[in-house]
């Protein structure tokens, strides 16, 4: 008996120290069932539309939707990219679009080309500069502007006041290097 209980213990020191090799390293096939790629076409295609890195698109969704179409939030965001209703009929109304429809952004490449597009535009906003852009993109551009300027015009994850929107931000930039980890080709990307 002693012994079945030792052999038991030592599979499971085994599988324990497997396990923490794989979260140490991330393995491509660890990363792709822990981060899964829907719509690759549809983010290649509204990445290269709005000079955007395709696995900050596939991060943002990650973060905002896990990937599933059909969410909504609280504040009425809705889908893949969680775009709200009125940030959408801006962007068609700048874009020549006139038959938009609040349900239209449950449509997983309407939905990535308007929060592509909105996240050009904040990307523009703030030079090109990631962090306030993704700030924005989860707290809006006030709050970021206001940020800023109580930072002296830059703003680290660190110094943002939002834990929410400092995790959001910090979370986004780490998916976007695992997506470019786990599937750089499928996204369009050279190594």
């Amino acid at each position: 008996m002693r012994r079945l209980v030792l052999i038991a213990g030592l599979v499971l020191v085994a599988l324990a120290a497997g396990w923490a090799i794989v979260q140490a390293t991330k393995p491509v096939w660890y990363l792709r069932i822990a981060y899964p790629l829907a719509h690759a076409d549809a983010i290649r295609g509204a990445a290269a539309k709005n000079r955007l890195d395709p696995a900050l698109v596939a991060a943002v969704i990650y973060e905002e939707s896990r990937f599933r179409d059909d969410v909504s939030s609280h504040q009425g965001a809705v889908g893949l990219m969680q775009v709200l209703p009125s940030t959408a009929r801006e962007i068609a109304r700048q874009t020549g679009g006139t038959a938009f429809e609040t349900g239209d952004l449950t449509d997983p490449r309407v939905n990535i080309l308007y929060g592509s597009y909105y996240l050009r535009e904040l990307l523009d906003h703030y030079d090109g500069r990631d962090v306030p852009a993704i700030a924005a993109y989860n707290a809006g551009v006030g709050n970021v502007d206001a940020w800023l300027s109580t930072e002296g015009g830059k703003l680290s994850v660190n110094a943002i006041p939002f834990s929410e929107t400092r995790s959001y931000v910090s979370d986004v930039l780490r998916t976007r290097r695992l997506y470019r980890k786990a599937y750089g080709s499928q996204l369009g990307l050279t190594r």
